[in-house]
């Protein structure tokens, strides 16, 4: 049977642009589906893009407000949060050039607007037109999710969708969920001048963080007058003279506004992906490591497989499912280094194992490499001395994980998924770096290694200490 496509692409986010674009600029035929009237997904619009924003505004609001430890006076007269949006907008507007309707067109992907579904295994249909294709690629993105709290839905609420629409500051926000998007947009607003309460459900913030880094953020955030409730959860909301309430495990809370951030559900619903036959799981699309859903011909790939649900997650999956769905099905995910990190202030990065994991899996033969950003002058000379670098390592020097907390983490952290992706052993980043930087802490951190292992050798100390001995007494 003859089909119309080599390639159907169904979601405009990052996993399907990077698909999209890729495939046309090999020649083959592609059409991307979007039901949304622009590309970019919810990274650019919602995500991502906006988020990093509105910190940054928060961040300046942040810096002037302390000014004065720099011998520089100043004081905020006004913060205008629609203008803030304003900034915020602005640059989704300038990155959406890149994801414009008509740069992709020029590529040769025919673009298609509208809200479609599968008829078959072979066939996707869209505002009327049936696309026959020799693969498709799933990559619809997911959504927040919304957490089971009676009343919450009357009071209304507040999540990444609609946040940066804005029109005014709330003066108090409770922010459920305490992962990296709570823990962001809370520093934010609280620096924009909300009272913020962040409400996290276990005994510390970012629960996938090694909990000493995230212990280093939340004391930043409580420093700067976020209250933080650990072990709580919402389980009701409800109005009082015009303010919104949730009623916890810990008392109430009463706030002008609600961020909902607990969590994201896969967008599956109206795709009729069993007429395809591609199976579906509580994560999202069911696939294998080739990203093949239970339909071979059919791929899945970004938020809506679950797992790491990452820009820069998607836009490698969207490079396997290339590879495999228009030429032969050989290539495997790889998930083995796989860095993210939270753009609090301090930052927060992570690859590989925390040292429980290290030593579940290697027993005694795991090391521990730390140093902290007090001893980086850079960070000193910027007074952002908060924070360490945590390398874990076997004995032998290779790295099993690296956690960082502190200013740059999220760039820092790149020399360690270098290391790792290279299968370079920690003695690596003691090369020669720039003095200066940030980025010394990463050789002064390797460093720890080479320090343990002579502080463990008693052999090897006696040794020297005879053999410099025998130097003095010889005059040599």
């Amino acid at each position: 049977m003859a089909v119309d496509y080599d390639m159907v692409v169904i979601g405009g986010g990052s996993a399907g642009l990077v698909a999209a674009s890729a495939g046309a600029q090999l020649n083959a035929k592609v059409a991307l589906i979007e039901k949304e009237p622009r590309l970019g997904g919810d990274c650019l619009h919602y995500g991502c893009v906006p988020s990093k924003s509105l910190i940054h505004a928060g961040r300046v609001a942040h810096d002037i407000r302390n000014s004065a430890r720099y011998g520089i006076e100043s004081t905020i007269q006004d913060i205008r949060l629609k203008e803030a949006l304003g900034y915020v907008h602005r640059v989704i507007d300038t990155i959406q050039v890149h994801d414009s309707t008509e740069r992709f067109e020029s590529l040769g992907v025919e673009v298609i607007y509208g809200d479609g579904q599968f008829i078959d295994g072979k066939t996707f249909e869209v505002n009327g037109r049936q696309l026959k294709s020799r693969t498709f690629v799933v990559a619809t993105g997911g959504r927040p999710g919304l957490p089971p709290i009676s009343g919450l839905r009357e009071v209304g609420y507040l999540t990444n969708v609609n946040v940066f629409a804005m029109e005014t500051q709330p003066a108090s926000l409770a922010v459920i969920g305490a992962g990296p998007i709570g823990c962001e947009l809370g520093q934010a607003f609280s620096r924009l001048g909300s009272a913020v309460t962040i409400l996290a459900s276990r005994d510390q913030i970012m629960p996938k963080e090694e909990a000493e880094a995230a212990k280093v953020v939340q004391d930043q955030l409580e420093a700067e007058g976020i209250r933080v409730l650990t072990n709580t959860r919402a389980q009701s909301a409800t109005m009082r003279e015009g303010k919104k309430v949730l009623v916890t495990s810990s008392g109430e809370v009463v706030v002008d506004e609600i961020l909902v951030a607990a969590g994201r559900v896969p967008n599956v619903e109206g795709l009729n992906l069993e007429a395809a036959g591609v199976q579906v799981g509580k994560e999202g699309v069911i696939v294998n490591t080739k990203l093949q859903t239970t339909n071979p011909r059919i791929y899945a790939a970004g938020d809506i497989i679950g797992g790491y649900q990452f820009t820069h997650v998607a836009g490698y999956e969207a490079a396997v499912v290339l590879q495999n769905a228009l030429f032969f099905p050989t290539k495997k995910a790889d998930y083995r280094v796989i860095p993210w990190a939270t753009f609090t202030e301090p930052e927060l990065s992570r690859v590989g194992f925390t040292e429980a994991e290290a030593r579940s899996r290697y027993g005694d033969d795991v090391a521990v490499l730390k140093h902290n950003f007090d001893h980086v002058d850079r960070a000193l000379a910027e007074d952002a001395g908060v924070g360490f670098a945590k390398f874990i390592t076997r004995k032998n020097g290779e790295i099993l994980g690296a956690h960082m907390v502190g200013p740059s983490a999220g760039e820092l952290i790149h020399e360690v998924v270098l290391a790792m992706s290279y299968k370079l052993k920690i003695d690596a980043l003691k090369i020669i770096h720039v003095y200066p930087t940030l980025s010394e802490i990463n050789p002064k951190t390797a460093l720890q290694l080479t320090k343990q292992k002579y502080a463990q050798n008693d052999r090897l100390q006696g040794i020297l200490r005879g053999f410099f001995s025998l130097r003095r007494s010889l005059g040599r």
